[in-house]
């Protein structure tokens, strides 16, 4: 119970800071709001009265206080562009946030941990050696060219899938392959290189002198031991396709909170700006809580460490 509360004081402290710099990196940039919503040209005056509707007019530190005011509410404010709640448009645009995550999701799991398995089992040999290929190809490729080329090849060229959107069948495959191939290669080299650390223990020796076949010592022993790392590094991956979403669902227009981000950056939208990143890094550090957690109770040693 200790240590629950000790993570949810660490994490409530982690969100202060980082929704206390989202709120001064926007006060910083350049540029005003007000100009969002009245043009260049407005009047003085007009643009007076805006300043103090939007509370651009107050000191920093009241508009601070005012902000996580609202924040305690979950109250994000009004989009300046739009005129929508920044609550009702990241609710909108969640859903198909939340399917191309959990198709790149499960992409790596269907290719890393098979693929992982195979290059421990075969080391130094010529699955290996495909399995650190494909590895070292999927991180070196970064996601703003590889979308591109698959759109070249299986749209353009061949007329596989759809270019853009996510409105027809098929329109999924190639932002979900995108997306989840450079975290496929490092979930792959991960399973890999714990399975081998997990190899030199004594238990596997004593399963394997006991009459157990490769294939039982695998399932029954290795990789249960091997796969508490690899859930670790799955958790921070989980979290970081939100974040990595966004360059993939504007190369392939997918209509999820990423591009919502870079259209409010466009258009100098900053209560979208600040809720979409709020958003962001609130499911990172919750999905990475979740991660601990579950290595904690699939491991006792690490309950007892903590």
């Amino acid at each position: 119970m200790a240590r629950l509360v000790s993570q949810l004081i660490d994490t409530l402290i982690v969100l202060f800071g980082v929704s206390t710099l989202v709120f001064l990196l926007l006060v910083m940039i350049p540029g005003d709001p007000v100009d969002v919503v009245l043009g260049e040209s407005a009047q003085a005056a007009d643009r007076e009265a805006m300043r103090a509707a939007l509370g651009l007019d107050r000191p920093l530190a009241e508009r601070w206080l005012h902000f996580y005011a609202d924040l305690a509410h979950g109250d994000l404010g009004d989009s300046l562009v739009r005129l929508q709640p920044v609550t009702e448009l990241i609710r909108q645009r969640l859903p198909a946030t939340l399917q191309l995550a959990a198709a790149a999701f499960g992409l790596v799991l269907l290719i890393a941990l098979p693929l992982g398995i195979i290059a421990a089992r075969h080391r130094g040999r010529w699955p290996d050696s495909l399995a650190q290929s494909f590895a070292l190809v999927g991180v070196s490729i970064p996601n703003f060219w590889l979308g591109p080329l698959l759109v070249l090849l299986f749209s353009v060229y061949l007329g596989w899938t759809p270019v853009s959107g996510n409105l027809e069948p098929g329109s999924l495959v190639l932002p979900a392959v995108t997306l989840g191939l450079s975290m496929a290669a490092i979930t792959t080299r991960m399973m890999r290189s714990s399975l081998l650390e997990i190899e030199s223990q004594p238990f596997l020796r004593t399963a394997r002198c006991k009459g157990l076949g490769e294939s039982a010592v695998m399932l029954r022993h290795s990789l249960p031991n091997a796969l508490l790392p690899v859930i670790t590094v799955l958790g921070l991956q989980l979290g970081g396709l939100l974040a990595g979403a966004v360059i993939t669902e504007v190369v392939f227009s997918w209509p999820g909170i990423g591009s919502l981000l870079v259209d409010a950056i466009r258009q100098r939208d900053y209560p979208v700006v600040q809720g979409v990143v709020l958003f962001i890094a609130l499911s990172y550090v919750l999905v990475n809580r979740l991660s601990d957690m579950l290595a904690a109770w699939l491991d006792p040693r690490i309950r007892e460490r903590a």
